[in-house]
């Protein structure tokens, strides 16, 4: 089986991209290295450098490869930057995906697996269940959820199979921690390997259930396997909701630095987010989850061998009002 795989030199997309590989499959993978590094792409892959924005690129490459699967995990995914990017948010997470989408219905991909977001759900009831009716509340959760209902109609009309997974607050080895506008254990490690200060937004107190990577990328890379799983949408990470600060000893504990910490202004985010996984089991064999000290542990090895990576301002911020302290 040959498979695409977006966003295969980034986080999510180089694990699964090595789980395929690992289950057989013959692996294509394509990022523009936007977010991701080269290296990531695992051994045995062919690689191709190249944005989901292009179409042209993309209709040559499905010309050329006769693909049965496109898993697709390409995504600029700074859920609170993308109120200030929105342009730019749309352009490649939403029309990027439909490029791959029109491409997929055309040359009778058998099924095409996207990564959204429990950014979909916005502020409701917790944890978040995959039959609530999303709300989003920014224009990240916004695109990705315009793509869940866009593969929902792609189905219907020209019968794409299809198999969501709304991953969340993911890190592990891989993980760009350079990128200051998300992930923030990444971003954490980066500051203590820079002698810097951890920046807290608000007082700490808004809870997230952190998901290791070995909790999602198997999951995913399987989930064709599965055609039971075909036209339906699964919650999958850690289930363990845990605060801000706590994650601040964890993180600072597992690098064997004393932190210091600033508390800048709070931004307009969803305070608690955190959802169920009881659907997700009753269709997957899904291990239990790595305690967060374990996988921070993980990280934090991976992360003092490569070291501290640059920090780089995003170049095109559209609307610079209300750009929160620290950005």
């Amino acid at each position: 089986m040959k498979v695409l795989v977006t966003g295969a030199a980034g986080f999510i997309g180089s694990h699964v991209a090595s789980h395929l590989l690992l289950e057989g499959m013959e692996v294509v993978a394509m990022d523009d290295l936007s977010g991701g590094f080269v290296e990531n792409v695992p051994p045995g892959a062919r690689w191709v450098q190249g944005s989901v924005t292009d179409d042209a690129l993309l209709r040559d490459l499905f010309e050329a490869e006769a693909f049965d699967y496109v898993y697709h995990l390409a995504a600029y995914a700074a859920e609170g930057l993308s109120h200030f990017i929105r342009r730019f948010n749309y352009e490649t997470n939403l029309i990027g995906s439909i490029n791959l989408i029109n491409l997929s219905i055309l040359h009778r991909i058998k099924c095409f697996v996207f990564t959204s977001s429990i950014a979909v759900y916005g502020t409701g009831q917790l944890p978040m269940t995959e039959d609530m009716v999303p709300q989003p509340e920014d224009p990240y959760g916004v695109s990705k959820y315009a793509v869940e209902l866009d593969l929902k109609a792609a189905q219907r009309q020209f019968g794409l199979n299809y198999t969501v997974f709304r991953p969340h607050n993911v890190y592990g080895e891989h993980q760009n921690i350079g990128d200051k506008y998300r992930n923030v254990i990444g971003i954490f490690m980066n500051q203590l390997l820079q002698g810097q200060p951890l920046t807290i937004f608000g007082d700490g107190k808004r809870t997230r259930a952190f998901s290791y990577i070995d909790d999602v990328a198997p999951v995913i890379a399987r989930s064709v396997l599965t055609p039971a799983a075909y036209g339906e949408t699964f919650n999958v990470g850690g289930d363990q909701p845990y605060t801000v600060n706590e994650l601040v000893r964890v993180v600072s504990e597992s690098m064997g630095i004393a932190p210091q910490v600033i508390h800048l202004p709070e931004r307009k985010e969803v305070k608690h987010a955190f959802s169920s996984h009881d659907k997700v089991r009753q269709f997957f064999n899904v291990p239990p989850s790595v305690p967060l000290k374990e996988g921070v542990g993980r990280m934090a090895a991976w992360a003092r061998q490569v070291g501290r990576r640059t920090t780089k301002d995003f170049a095109a911020i559209e609307i610079p009002t209300g750009l929160p302290k620290g950005w």
